[in-house]
């Protein structure tokens, strides 16, 4: 789809606005495309739902809504047929919502799989990578579904500081569905298969929905900067709440604001239920237009703007600053780093993945508390995390160690970091062994592979939650 076009009121100067309202994913007329649809028991309401993964927001489902209640036992996989798509799941609902089991209700959820070329709702470029594991370009006019980095300071080649050039798309979640067998109501109605098609009119965007897109106008240096937040759904001004930064590779350069949420799992991981269950706490992720911040390691204004735009939301709302955090990938590593190096008290503790800056002014990161994870086949981040924790130990900090599988379970990966945390270090340093970031015959690089692991594992988002300044 287009890049989509966000009107933003006026901000004051150090103000932050509301964007305007977006259709997030839907691009048909909706009013005519639920008359088509109605009929057979339709309503007409057709709704299209996505969730995000590691390599980006995929569709993963669609919701149909009918006029009475379905019985939830007469259905099937063979009911509906989905254009393009493989249908591994159909059952009723009370809502147009994915449940672990089918209950009878007014809708009919047909799940799909998210292995499906055409689930992809996140494309990119295959970029250089991070070095020795760079990919090969996508043919021209096509592209990857991977949610890759199109250089961003991480590689030779890579875009350069100031440049706009987007490295990704967001494409609209649409999907085109056939009722192939009768749908019964729990009233005995039967609700006969049909030639017509059905197609999404709306979209839920499972997590993603759950931010606001404002605007930030820095008076510092005068930089505009757009940017997503989520909210405790719970918020309560006389609390105070930590809150976490996340900052995108240079893939999303210049995409839409929501393309740091929809890129990968690097900020809305933190806004899942689960999470928020275990620790209530803000997410914020700017969208850059142009890139921050390439090998010169001399990042634009945007930089300083980033840490601006930390302190006004802490001010704006209940946040403590104790209990600030920042992660990225790639660009957002490099940040990530840098930020904490320059602002040392802006941050209680960074997860770094897949960056690097100079270890020559790396030294006051021995203060800090990190948890770095690279892929040993990502030459420039891994040899440039190698150098950066020399340094922390050369200052007396203890740096935990360790190499992990990257094709590990989950159940392994929350192992791995109860081993790691036992060296009781406030710098941990977690390498993929090589090969193991990446499928056998995958044409996504070992640097690009890393973040499709990092932010799956629980277990350091909760180490990172229980640091304090």
């Amino acid at each position: 789809m287009d890049r989509r076009t966000l009107i933003a009121g006026s901000a004051a100067a150090g103000g932050v606005a509301m964007l305007g309202s977006v259709a997030y994913g839907a691009t048909s007329d909706q009013k005519e495309q639920k008359e088509s649809n109605s009929g057979n028991g339709n309503t007409g309401e057709v709704t299209a739902i996505t969730k995000v993964f590691g390599d980006g927001q995929k569709l993963i489902a669609v919701a149909i809504e009918y006029d009475s209640d379905i019985d939830d036992s007469a259905l099937s996989t063979n009911t509906f047929t989905v254009t393009g798509r493989t249908v591994t799941k159909v059952y009723a609902n009370e809502e147009a919502a994915l449940a672990d089991r089918g209950r009878d209700g007014r809708y009919v959820i047909v799940e799909l799989s998210p292995d499906d070329e055409a689930a992809a709702l996140w494309v990119t470029q295959q970029g250089s990578g991070g070095g020795g594991s760079s990919a090969s370009p996508s043919p021209s006019g096509s592209a990857s579904s991977s949610s890759g980095d199109a250089g961003g300071g991480v590689g030779a080649g890579g875009p350069k500081v100031g440049d706009s050039t987007p490295g990704g798309t967001i494409v609209a979640a649409e999907a085109t569905l056939t009722q192939k067998g009768t749908v019964t109501t729990t009233r005995g109605s039967r609700y006969p298969a049909s030639d017509a098609t059905l197609t999404t009119n709306s979209v839920v965007n499972l997590i993603v929905d759950d931010f606001k897109q404002f605007t930030y106008d820095d008076p510092a240096t005068g930089q505009t900067l757009t940017y997503n937040l989520f909210v405790p759904k719970d918020y309560n001004p006389r609390k105070r709440y930590p809150l976490v930064l996340f900052m995108h590779d240079a893939s999303v350069v210049n995409v839409a604001t929501q393309g740091p949420l929809v890129q990968g799992l690097g900020a809305v991981c933190w806004a899942s239920d689960a999470d928020q269950a275990r620790h209530e706490s803000f997410v914020l992720a700017p969208a850059y237009g142009s890139v921050v911040v390439d090998d010169t390691y001399e990042p634009s204004t945007l930089f300083d703007a980033t840490a601006n735009l930390v302190e006004a939301v802490t001010k704006k709302y209940s946040i403590d600053p104790e209990r600030r955090y920042t992660t990225g990938q790639s660009m957002g590593a490099m940040m990530s780093l840098g930020l904490n190096i320059k602002y040392p008290d802006l941050f209680a503790a960074a997860y770094i993945v897949a960056g690097q800056w100079p270890s020559d002014v790396a030294a006051p990161l021995a203060d800090k508390k990190l948890w770095i994870v690279v892929s040993q086949d990502d030459d420039k981040a891994y040899s440039g995390e190698n150098a950066i924790t020399k340094v922390i130990a050369a200052k007396g900090t203890k740096v935990g160690t360790a190499v992990w599988d990257g094709q590990s379970t989950a159940a392994q990966f929350a192992a791995d970091v109860r081993t790691l945390e036992k060296q009781k270090a406030p710098v941990n340093y977690a390498s993929f062994q090589t090969g193991t970031t990446v499928e056998s015959g995958s044409s996504t690089s070992a640097h690009m592979g890393t973040w499709r692991i990092a932010y799956t594992i629980p277990g350091i988002r909760d180490w990172i939650m229980r640091q304090s300044l």
